[in-house]
Formats: C-alpha cells, structure tokens, sequence
C-alpha cells in the first residue's frame, strides 16, 4: 500500500522501474539521441535537484556538500555551485581516494573552483578531519548514486555513520549512499545514509518499495530531469508502478440494456462456524464490484446470520454443520473465490484443493487456502493454470519459506508465479502483482489504515466480482488492487487512518469506482 511520503513529479500511464544497469543505459539513449553533452544532462538534473533543495530549504542553512569521485559526486559539486550563487553559505568535500575523478565529476570541479560564491571547497585524498554537523544544518549527500554494487566500508562507512548520527537534515541526490538500487540482501545496513529527503531522478528505485528500506528514504520526490520518453519507451523492465490512467484504460463498461445474468456469477467458498465474517466481508465487496450474482457456499450454522447479513447473496450450503467439506460444482459460474474464513483441518484441506483441481472457471486463492497449500507444498504442482494467489507476507513464508528481505521474497514469488503459471498478489504497503511472465507491478493506492481484520477479505470479493464480470485475470488483479486502495484512500480521507475499518473500503468502492469512471 503507498502512502503520502511518495511523491511523484512525472506522470505516465505506467511508470517503469529500471535496475541500474538500465539506467546506465537510458543515460547513454539521451546522450545520443537528443543529443546531449552528458556534461549538459548533469547540469539539467543539478538544476532539478537544486530547485528542489530551495523549495524546502531557504538560504539561511549552511549547506555541507559530501561528493564522491564519480556522476552522483558530479551532480553533488554542481548542485554546490548553484546554491552558492543563490547566497547560500556552502561548504564542500570532494573525496578522491584513488586520484582519479569521473569525466564529468572533474569538469564540475573546475567550475566549482571557479566559483566566486563557493570558497570553502576541501578535496580529500588521505586524511579527513570532519566538519562539524548540528541541527539548523543541511547535509547534501552525493557520495554514491545508483552505480554502488557492494556496501560501503572503511573511510566512507565511517563517514556514513557520523553524517547519521548527527541531527543536520539530510538531503540524499538519486539515492542514498550504501543503499543499492535492487538488491540489498546483504548489504551492511549501518553503512547506509539516512536521509531526511530523497530527491531521485526520473524514475523510482526498486528498493525503494520494500519496507526494510524506508528509513534510510525519508520522504521521497521523483524529480523529471527529461531523459528520452523515447529511450523510456524502447527499454523492457520486469517492474512497474499501475497508475490511475492505465486502470481507467482497463475498465470495463455496463451495457445500458444489459441484466444480471449477463453481469456474472461468482461463487464464494467461504466462512467456517465463528468466522461467518469472512463470507460476509468478501460478499459484500463482491456485489459492491459489478457482478450480477453472489454465491456464497458456507457451513449449514452461518444460515442466519448471512442471511441477514447479505440478503443480496444466494446461499449454497456444505453438508457440514461448521467446516467446508465437499467440493462445489463450478459449471454454472464465472469465478470462484476461496478461502476466507474456512479453516485449516484436515477434513476441509482435501476438498480444498479439490475444489481447486476441479474448477472451471477463473480462481482466487486466500487466506486458509493458501495456508493449507503451506502445510502442502507438494499441492502446488496441482494448482489450474492462471490461478490467482493473495497472500499476505506471512502466508506467503509458510508457503515458500522465510526470507531475510522483501527483495528475497518478491524473487521467491516472482519464480512461483512463473512456476504455476499464475499470478501471485504479495499484500503489504506497496501490493506486488507477480505474473505468469516474470512482470511485477506495484500498487500506487492504499494506506496504512487498511492493515486492519478483514482488508484481505475485502480484496478476494474485489477480484472474484471482476473475474466474473469478463475480466481477465491480469487486469482483474490490476484494477482491483488498485479499487482497494483507492477504495481505502477515500476512507481514510473522510474517517483518519486509525478509525479505518474493512467494511469502511467496502462502503467506499462505490466512490472509487465513480472516481476511475468519471
């Protein structure tokens, strides 16, 4: 789920995630292509960086500007030289251990020297004595960007750590130095600035969207420095960020003389005796999503309270009194959701994966599902093609084990979903949507008041209703993780984080459906 600190400053239909070997690449395609001096890019993205610092900082802050030997060192020395000529007081280090500096970070190091409004410029080669760093201090860190490929270690993890035990604001350029742009599995986390403000150039870092990494993020912008729309376009990544508009271009319409028949029929395996909840919450979001038809297959003793509870829903009762127990036939549906609510016994884990094998229509997995599949791993390879898994972090680990980071994880689902040829939905702060193929896409809706009881519940009904309604199961997924969220941003709007509560997304959907339609 995502939340208020991420900013974005470019506005696409998919906004793609590049590894920094492709960034290298989409560099070198503007370079070449634009043309542009790559001396000339750095200048535009110092002026970027620059006017962001001055949106935030006025020019009574004393600036110490930490730069490394190559481009992020670069682009640290030019941002100096243009907050000097704007009348702020400017100090600089430039740290060039092994005497040799990058083309463009040398050529910025002439024109800094040049200044006439920066004077306190010191080049480190061997010995450093640390200025003093307080608070009403602002730090710019440029020491590394998106090229670091192992941790920091000796002078500059040093060096990292007093800049963060400091209590100076700290400004990071690109991406805050010890941190790597994908994998940081085992990376020393001590040896990593922890910036107040990140300012990232033109497109968002994967680590950026995994929990372990946010403290050393602070709040974050994405700043556009117009590197090639084109080069953009051309490079393939394995990761995107779903946008508002590309949700909209995904929506289906209502045929103004069409019925309920026509709109689909989902079946909803749901709900054990004490967890009638579940059924109720998937139920309602269900109808609350487009479908024409609910049916839900519940135990004999949630008869009443379901029945009060979702008139609208048809219900279909398991032989049992309190568990599911028999496989449903699916002929006469267009999706199938299951898992909320049914336990985990041994009697309701055979029909389970039953039901699974037997179907003949698109499936969501959740919940008691996908921890019955944990505790039968071997079940996996009798999953139906384009099933749609929606586990949270700790479902997912009892299904494929625990992982030391998110990054470990997301490969982990990545390589089930290519594995069973299906899609596997990681929930959390920014929803990962692993495909058949390898993509990922991350949710850009959502808040932290929806990790509350019953949130997942609520996502299984969004995506059953869709499946049934024609989509399929690639957009189904996209569109209605991105409705959740949004159905719980406009919640929290109205009602605050802290009082948010699953029914309230539900109530909301009809307000998030309005929003992407209208």
């Amino acid at each position: 789920m995502a939340n208020n600190w991420f900013i974005f400053l470019i506005f696409a239909v998919v906004m793609k995630i590049f590894t920094s070997a492709q960034i290298k690449e989409l560099d070198r395609f503007t370079i070449e292509n634009e043309p542009i001096p790559s001396i000339d890019l750095m200048e535009r993205a110092a002026k970027a960086l620059t006017r962001a610092i001055t949106e935030v900082w006025n020019n009574a802050i004393p600036v110490v500007v930490f730069a490394g030997p190559g481009n992020n060192g670069g682009d640290a020395l030019a941002v100096a030289r243009m907050l000097g000529d704007q009348g702020y007081q400017v100090s600089v280090y430039l740290f060039n251990i092994s005497g040799h500096l990058a083309e463009e970070c040398a050529a910025n190091k002439r024109k800094l020297t040049e200044s006439k409004h920066v004077k306190d410029f010191t080049e480190v080669s061997q010995e450093f004595d640390p200025p003093r760093l307080e608070k009403g201090m602002l730090v710019v860190d440029g020491l590394f960007g998106s090229g670091l490929n192992k941790p920091l270690a000796g002078g500059f993890a040093s060096l990292v750590k007093y800049i963060n035990a400091s209590t100076a604001d700290i400004v990071s350029i690109d991406v805050p130095s010890g941190l790597m742009t994908e994998d940081n599995t085992y990376n020393v986390r001590a040896n990593i600035i922890k910036a107040t403000l990140t300012l990232t150039l033109q497109q968002p870092k994967l680590s950026f969207y995994f929990q372990e990494n946010q403290p050393f993020i602070g709040q974050l912008r994405v700043l556009d420095i117009r590197l090639s729309q084109e080069g953009i376009n051309k490079i393939e990544a394995n990761y995107t960020v779903v946008e508002e508009a590309e949700v909209r271009s995904m929506l289906l319409g209502r045929d103004p003389f069409s019925h309920k028949g026509q709109m689909g029929h989902a079946l909803l395996v749901a709900g054990s005796y004490g967890m009638a909840g579940a059924a109720i919450l998937s139920a309602r979001a269900c109808l609350r999503s487009g479908v024409g038809k609910v049916t839900i297959h519940t135990p004999k003793k949630n008869r009443e309270i379901l029945q009060i509870a979702v008139p609208e829903a048809v219900l279909q009762f398991d032989p049992e009194e309190t568990i599911f127990s028999e496989a449903v036939d699916t002929e006469d549906f267009q999706a199938l959701g299951i898992g909320p609510g049914i336990g985990q016994s041994e009697t309701t884990a055979i029909p389970m994966i039953t039901q699974l094998r037997r179907a003949t229509c698109p499936i969501v997995a959740d919940a008691d599902a996908i921890n019955i599949l944990g505790s039968h791993r071997a079940w996996q390879q009798q999953l139906p093609k384009g099933i749609i898994l929606t586990p949270h972090v700790k479902e997912f680990d009892r299904m494929e084990g625990p992982s030391a980071d998110s990054y470990e994880r997301l490969t982990k689902a990545r390589h089930l979903a290519e594995r069973i040829q299906g899609y596997v939905i990681i929930k959390g702060h920014y929803t990962a949507i692993c495909m058949p193929d390898g993509h990922v896409v991350f949710n850009s809706t959502g808040n932290a008041g929806m990790a509350t009881a019953g949130s997942g519940d609520v996502l299984t009904g969004i995506i059953t209703a869709l499946l049934a309604r024609g989509y399929h199961q690639k957009e189904a997924c996209i569109v209605g993780v991105y409705l959740h969220g949004l159905a719980g941003d406009l919640a929290a709007r109205d009602l605050g984080e802290e009082s948010l509560i699953a029914e309230d997304i539900i109530r909301y959907l009809s307000r998030a459906f309005k929003r992407l339609k209208e």
